[in-house]
């Protein structure tokens, strides 16, 4: 006789690449249930791009009423209110939480605001110490901020704490130099928030293409952080006025914040997957094949708790892979090619397939690029620039990778990638017409290579 299960599918987190795996299973016919210990809608709605595209717009509004006033608006910044903007924000996060359960609601998905942990290939067991069979299991925990392990990080902010300050602080050193770190030092900039930020490497946005990467760098400098490369902390204590930091610099100042944006990692901790045989990464990722699926068969684990592609784009994709594969017979693996993203810099970064030097280490390339003053910031008498790179293979001729620093960058690049994804060939850019004047014209404009390597 066949073992019953209670469920078909149960999905421990409630993040996007969860409820999203949740509900499709839930329409494809399968009963699903799901647990959360904090709260629906998991690090991008409650803790990350959601709260944080919002503190980005609301950090752009000083340098909006610079350009209006250049543009002949007699206008005035006032001061900044943190607790209204901090009060609304978090009434939108708790809109989008309410959605997300009912999301799950009506779809039929059973859920348990409690934490879960797998006991073994097919069971789950609630903080309660109550039990759920199920025939499938599927880990979507999500990944948290990590500490570094230094005397006083004990007393630092990390991302999650940003969102919940009852006042801003007059001063933050920023210690990190990847996305996160850069963003939220643009942003508490934008805020009236005096910046410093200190990165270790030698340039900040590790991994990403080194020509976009200087430009944002030099631009986030003359917008008014405090950068300082090469710099790393040693240690910080509590004083009076805030906290005494001590860099590796030789330096010793004192910040009324200090923000740890150092690192992720997987939320894998006590939640017994090693006892169920489930094999995990070196840094507690979940190690799983092209379908999510792990070395037991009935555990699949989707999104940042497998550190592969650590973006909620991604992780709703291979929850929807999972489910075709599972529940619909339609073997589905997971694409994790060509991803464009944008990082909310600010200056904007947009930036889809490979950067100048890795193109370079795979093959001979051609190098497109123009950075220039845009027409609203030359009419304003502002300083900032743009810039528009293509890097395109010298045989083939298609387009490896598009990077773009400018205003509006994000949404750029979703249109880019397409033409990217799909094999654009630089005479492809080329026989579309610019559409004029915009700064995403340069894209289809520029003739000639700067450099080949």
């Amino acid at each position: 006789m066949a073992k019953t299960f209670d469920y078909d599918l149960f999905v421990i987190g409630g993040g996007s690449g969860g409820v999203r795996a949740a509900r499709v299973a839930a329409q494809a016919g399968a009963s699903v249930a799901l647990a959360e210990e904090s709260r629906y809608g998991g690090t991008c709605v409650i803790r990350g791009c959601v709260p944080k595209k919002l503190m980005v717009f609301a950090s752009e509004y000083p340098g909006y009423v610079e350009d209006a006033q250049a543009f002949g608006w007699k206008v005035e910044a006032g001061s900044f209110d943190w607790p209204a903007f901090h009060d609304k924000m978090h009434g939108e996060l708790d809109r989008l939480e309410g959605v997300y359960r009912k999301i799950l609601s009506s779809n039929g998905v059973e859920t348990f605001d409690s934490r879960a942990r797998v006991k073994d290939p097919h069971t789950v067991e609630l903080a309660d110490g109550g039990t759920k069979s199920a025939k499938h299991i599927l880990v979507a925990t999500g990944g948290w901020p990590v500490r570094p392990d230094l005397p006083g990080a004990e007393h630092a902010l990390t991302s999650n704490d940003v969102f919940h300050l009852k006042e801003l602080p007059k001063s933050i050193l920023v210690v990190g130099g990847g996305y996160i770190a850069c963003e939220f030092a643009g942003i508490l900039n934008g805020l009236g928030v005096e910046v410093t930020q200190f990165y270790r490497g030698a340039q900040i946005l590790r991994g990403f293409d080194s020509e976009a990467r200087g430009l944002i760098s030099e631009e986030m400098i003359q917008r008014g952080v405090d950068l300082h490369l090469g710099t790393n902390i040693l240690e910080m204590a509590e004083t009076e006025d805030g906290f005494r930091v001590k860099a590796s610099n030789g330096t010793e100042r004192t910040f009324g914040q200090v923000m740890f944006a150092t690192g992720r990692s997987p939320n894998t901790g006590n939640m017994g997957l090693e006892d169920a045989g489930v094999k995990l990464g070196r840094r507690g990722e979940i190690l799983v094949d092209e379908y999510s699926q792990t070395n037991v068969p009935s555990i699949y684990a989707i999104g940042d708790v497998t550190d592969r592609v650590n973006l909620t784009p991604v992780a709703i994709r291979e929850g929807m892979a999972f489910v075709e594969t599972v529940f619909k017979g339609n073997p589905t693996p997971v694409d994790h090619d060509l991803i464009p993203t944008a990082i909310f810099t600010q200056p904007e970064f947009g930036t889809v397939g490979l950067s100048e030097e890795a193109a370079r280490e795979q093959e001979p390339i051609d190098v497109y690029c123009t950075s220039f003053r845009p027409m609203q910031e030359a009419f304003a008498g502002r300083a900032d620039r743009v810039l528009m790179k293509l890097v395109v293979a010298k045989e083939s001729r298609r387009v490896l990778g598009c990077h773009i620093v400018a205003p509006g960058a994000g949404e750029m690049i979703q249109l880019a990638g397409i033409a990217v994804k799909m094999g654009a060939t630089k005479e492809d850019f080329d026989r579309t017409v610019a559409v004029h004047p915009t700064m995403a014209e340069e894209i289809v404009t520029m003739a000639e290579p700067i450099r080949s390597a």
